[in-house]
This record gives C-alpha cells, structure tokens and sequence, in this order.
C-alpha cells in the first residue's frame, strides 16, 4: 500500500494536506494508463465497458430527488444575538489572557473557506453542497458567520450530528437485551435534541422515567443497563458528572477519594428500581403474562413452534421501569471496618446535599434532583467540558469524563464562564454552543496538536483532527445523493399502536394479529430489509443517524471507527487499512460517480471546464483549486479519451487526501 495513503488518514504532517492530491493523481496515472502504451490501451477499453455498465446502475429513486426533511427544529434565539456575542468576547478574553501568560500568541482568524467546512462537519456533521458553498462565499454580509452558525444550528442536520455523538456517549444500541426495543428511546433522544429541551429537564426525565419504553421512552436509559444496577449508577456519574467511580464498586478507589462504602450510599438512592413487571401489575396475576401467552402458542402453531415476533412482543410488554421502596445491604465480602457485611446503607450523596425540593420525593427523584441541581458544579463543568472538547478537539479537562485533582483544567475562568452562562441560560446547549462558535477562539486557524504528547494545550485555536465515521459517511452522502433522509428511524408515537400491550385487555388472538403487524413493519430482520430498497450495493443511503444500531462490523462507519456502543465515548480514530480499502475501492466512495448523482449532476450542469474543475474542489474540499491544482487537473483531463474518467479520476483522488478527511 502506497505510504501517502496511509499517511493521508493519520495525518502526519497537516501542512501538506494540499499536496497529497498530487501524488494520488500520479499514482492513478499508473493504475488507470499502466506502464506501457498496450497496458494503457486495455485499461481504457475497460474503462468504457465499467462506464458503459455504470449507465445501468442506478441510485434509489429515492435518494435521486432532493426533499424538505420532515423534522420540527427549534429554531436559535434571534433575539439574543447581541447577547451571545458579548459572552463570546468574554470567553476570548479569558482564552486571550491565559495564552498571554504562558506566552503563545493566537492563531490569525481563518479563511471563509476554512471556516465554512469547518462549521458544518462540527454542527450538521457534514461537508457543505456545492450550493451551500458557493452561496456563503459569494455573500457580501459583515455578519455571514453568525448567520450561518444560526441557520445550521436549527436545522436537521444539527439534530441528526447530535444524536450521533448522544448515541456514542449514552451507548444507544435498537437492542440491549435480545427482547427489549429501544428504538423508542432513540428517537425520543433525537427528538429532545430537534425540541432543544433544556439539558437540567431532559436529564432528570431520564433519570426518573417510570413505565414501558413505548408510554414513556426516558425509560429506556434505565433500560440500557437493564439487570446490572450498580453498573448504572458507575455510568450515570460518569456520563452526567465526569466522575470515575467504578473502582469504588468492589474496593475503595486507588487513585481518589471515593470508597467502596461511599458508592454503595449513592447506588442506594436507585436500589428500588425494577425494569420488569411485578405481581399486581396489570394482567400480571399468578404467572408472567407473556409465559402464558407463549404457552398457549406452542398449543396454536405448527409443531408447536412460536413465531420470533410473536415471541418477542409479548416479552417486550414485559419490561416496565417502575420504583419501590428497597433497602440496599454492602456485599457479603466487604472489608473495611466502617461497616459490617450485608449491613443496610442509607442513600448518601458525593458531595453536596440533595435540593431542598425534593427531600420529600421518591429516591430515584431525589437522586436525578441532585445529579441535576444548578447547585452541582460537576453537572454543568462535565456538559461544558464535553461540548468545548466537541468542537475545538480538546477538553478544559483531560480524560473529559474523569474530574479529579490530577486531571488540571487549563482554564478555570473559561469553563466557569461559559458554566455560569448555561445555568442562566436555562441549560440551553445550543445557546451554549452557539457562544463557543461565535468566538474568535473558535473561529481562529487550527493547530496540529497531540494529546498523547502529555503537553497542556491553551486554545490558540481549535485542533487539527480527523471527521469521525459518521462525518466521513455523512460527507460522502452529501456528494453522492440528493436525498440523504430517505427515512427517519421510528419514534414512540409511530411505533405504539403496534407495540402496546395491555396484559389485562388482550386475549391470545388479539396478540397473534398484533405480532402479524409487528413482524410487517418493526421486527428487527423485516425491517432492516425494508430498509435496503435505500440500498446500493447493499449500503444503506441514509444519514447515520438513522441507520440500525450496531451496524455489522464490516460495514463502512464500524470501519472507520463507530463503536458497538457497548462503552462510553467508544469511537475510535486511529488509522486502519480497511479505512484505506474503503476509500480507496469500497462501494460508498464509487456511488457518487454513479448517474443521478449529486455530484455528477452539479458538475454535468456546468459546460466550461475550468468550472467544472471549480465545482469538484468546491464540492469535495469547499474551496477553490490553486493554479497548481489547476494544471494538474487540466493535465490529467487532457490525457483521458474519455473525459467523465478524468473527472471521475480527479473527484477520487481529491477525496483519498487528507485535505478531505480532516477538520482543519
């Protein structure tokens, strides 16, 4: 394999993200022409035989037509623009100043075109369209910056690059547990994101959500570590408050303060949560409902062989997230000398105090009270610390979900300020994010920073760092398809109806037409199959968003680093050579070569060829090709006999560089 493209994915050396192209299309010359005339003779009459049978391959109709997203987004707030500027200005000043005394001078501010690629990979997730470019960059406005950050903040794409990176941080997976849906916990996550629910409310509702997942999909947070109680209260404070306090599960931790009996008071407060139905539920009599009607199946259909959608409906109208009183006891084989073995712990919490308000609520809401409580400094700082790490590359505070006093935060006043500005803001993370986007911190030209180096970094600008799977499929569907939302992934409201099931109501034959309808539209196989009419070349055109979870492990985004979502923040991005493979030869990168693609149709639009050059780099790197750039193309197209394999050609080495595959 050619070191340049391995090279082009680790990013050695950014500054040479320009020049790689060149080397790409020299090493096309040799795939495409040979080393000798006849070698080159054959390679084109192969040419036209794969260009001549590409005419008879053809996009899903349903990709090859743009359509408006059906997505209500909560807009920005256009009232508090003047607002978020000043908070922006406040934040440089405070990143300024620390930069002062360690005696580094400020990145200049970027170019638009910079700026614009990099805005949209961080808020829609995303390359910009051809369109999109050219309209930014041909705008006159003193004030296109602000007003782009503000379009793309309310728009689908920002729900859809959201989810992606709620979905690697609360592990959102279709199945946890071989009988449980969570689809309707998916969407409710995306859908808070679309309604721009108040960060302190959407978490608490999480943490307190009783019911099936379908009445109410909070509970599928608690549904994710279903059977695995003290599991849950490790990954809540470390989701929601940036503290590692697994160790402290069997032992007290080596490395901090918290000890074994400290963890056990706090999992005290959630030790009465059951995700299964309990005698005297509804329908829940002598024996477990869905026992009895699987039962009676065996006695129904052919050799007594029940159905897996029958199956799996009646079990998943088992599982019902509800809170008892329930006391909690230390394990047999504790070992310090403050407690007994089996002794009952009574619910203390970290630090702090649980909110006056709700001394008097259940444990698991005085629980979610606290972890939520504008009061709980590590509740705003670890939200702050992760959305900053989002978009500038590194953390106030490294690893971001490990506070401790090893772990320095660089800046004190800078997250405090942006900490304090949440809290009055209402918890609003696009507020949030919109005052980190609108500072020049952010907007400065990038830097070539790494985190292994063990060095602090002070933010003289955003770092150089790779697209994540999800930037990279998203961006190449951008290019490839008018449509990326051939569908949206199904919410609660659409999937009730199907899946509801009142145990007490329900009788055996309402229950088997029930399943027919469930195995037609959301049993997992049938579904997913429904899913490919979407497909080419068995992958699925749709933003990642959508897409079932987890994706099988040889499929493009598993490639490129998507998590199973077993862990948190489980992405990965480090280099492989099945990521160079992808690239290099694998159907996604061949389809928006395809006709009806958007990219051949906005380059086919244009007769000239200096612009058609323009569209491709404008489209695939959102700029325009240096006078370089243009002779190397010019040259390349003048020695195709067909001319669409020349562009072809210069589209696919434009995209192996790591020009295309960075956030600069």
């Amino acid at each position: 394999m050619p070191s340049f493209l391995i090279s082009g994915l680790c990013g050695a050396n950014v500054m040479s993200h320009r020049r790689g192209w060149n080397l790409l299309i020299a090493f096309i010359g040799v795939l495409w022409l040979g080393a000798s005339p006849a070698l080159a003779q054959r390679a084109n009459k192969r040419n036209v035989k794969q260009a001549s049978a590409a005419t008879k391959i053809r996009l899903p109709e349903s990709v090859r037509t743009k359509q408006r997203v059906d997505m209500d987004v909560a807009p920005v707030r256009e009232s508090s623009r003047e607002q978020i500027r000043y908070a922006a200005n406040e934040l440089d000043t405070l990143i300024e100043r620390e930069l002062l005394a360690e005696g580094i001078a400020p990145k200049e501010l970027a170019s638009d075109e910079v700026f614009l690629r990099r805005v949209y990979l961080d808020v829609a997730g995303r390359i910009p369209t051809l369109e999109e470019a050219q309209q930014f960059l041909e705008s006159t406005s003193k004030t296109r910056r602000e007003e782009l950050i503000d379009r793309l903040l309310s728009s689908p794409d920002y729900v859809s690059h959201s989810y992606n990176w709620w979905a690697d941080t609360l592990r959102l997976v279709d199945r946890p547990q071989p009988n449980l849906v969570a689809d309707p916990y998916n969407g409710y996550v995306k859908q808070s994101i679309a309604e721009n629910k108040p960060y302190d409310e959407w978490v608490y509702e999480m943490l307190t959500a009783s019911g099936k997942v379908w009445d109410n999909p909070a509970t599928g947070f608690q549904f994710r570590d279903d059977g695995m109680p003290l599991p849950y209260i490790d990954n809540t404070v470390r989701v929601f408050l940036g503290t590692q306090i697994g160790c402290a599960q069997c032992h007290d931790h080596p490395f901090d303060e918290w000890s074994q009996y400290q963890f056990y008071q706090l999992a005290a407060f959630t030790a009465g949560t059951s995700t299964r139905m309990r005698k005297g539920d509804p329908g829940y009599e002598k024996t477990n409902p869905a026992n009895v009607l699987i039962n009676q199946g065996k006695e129904h259909f052919d050799k007594g062989r029940v159905p897996g959608e029958f199956q799996r409906l009646t079990r998943a109208n088992t599982y019902v997230v509800s809170e008892k009183p329930r006391k909690l006891r230390l394990p047999h084989d504790y070992a310090y000398r403050n407690a007994k073995p089996k002794d009952i712990v009574e619910p203390a919490v970290l630090w702090g105090e649980v909110p006056s308000s709700a001394k008097n609520a259940t444990p698991r809401e005085q629980f979610a009270a606290w972890v939520t409580s504008p009061e709980n400094p590590r509740f705003s700082k670890t939200i702050v610390n992760r959305v900053w790490k989002r978009l500038m590359g590194v953390g106030f505070v490294e690893p971001i979900d490990d506070f401790r006093d090893e772990n320095v935060c660089v800046n004190e006043a800078a997250m405090d300020h942006l900490c304090r500005e949440l809290v009055r803001r209402g918890f609003d993370l696009k507020e949030l994010t919109r005052i980190v986007l609108y500072s020049q911190t952010y907007q400065r030209q990038a830097t070539d920073y790494d985190i292994t180096s063990g060095e602090f970094y002070y933010f003289p600008g955003p770092t150089v760092r790779r697209m994540t799977a999800e930037q990279v499929w998203d961006s190449i569907l951008t290019l490839a398809v008018n449509n990326p939302w051939p569908f949206q992934r199904p919410t609660a409201e659409e999937m009730r109806p199907v899946m509801d099931l009142d145990f007490s109501k329900v009788d055996f034959d309402e229950v088997k037409k029930r399943s027919e309808r469930f195995k037609e539209t959301y049993f997992a196989s049938v579904y997913k199959r429904g899913l490919n009419q979407h497909a080419y070349q068995r992958n699925i055109l749709c933003r990642a968003s959508e897409l079932p979870s987890p994706l099988p492990n040889d499929h493009f985004l598993r490639q490129f680093g998507q998590g199973d979502r077993e862990v948190i923040n489980g992405s990965q991005d480090e280099a492989t050579v099945p990521q160079i493979l992808a690239m290099f030869n694998g159907p996604i990168t061949h389809v928006m070569l395809e006709p009806g693609s958007a990219l051949v149709d906005n380059v086919l639009k244009v007769s000239n060829t200096k612009k058609r050059i323009d569209a491709i780099f404008l489209s695939v790197l959102t700029r325009k090709p240096s006078a370089d750039d243009r002779i190397i193309a010019s040259r390349e197209l003048s020695s195709r006999n067909l001319s669409g394999v020349g562009y072809g050609n210069i589209i696919w080495a434009l995209l192996n560089t790591r020009e295309f595959l960075f956030i600069q």
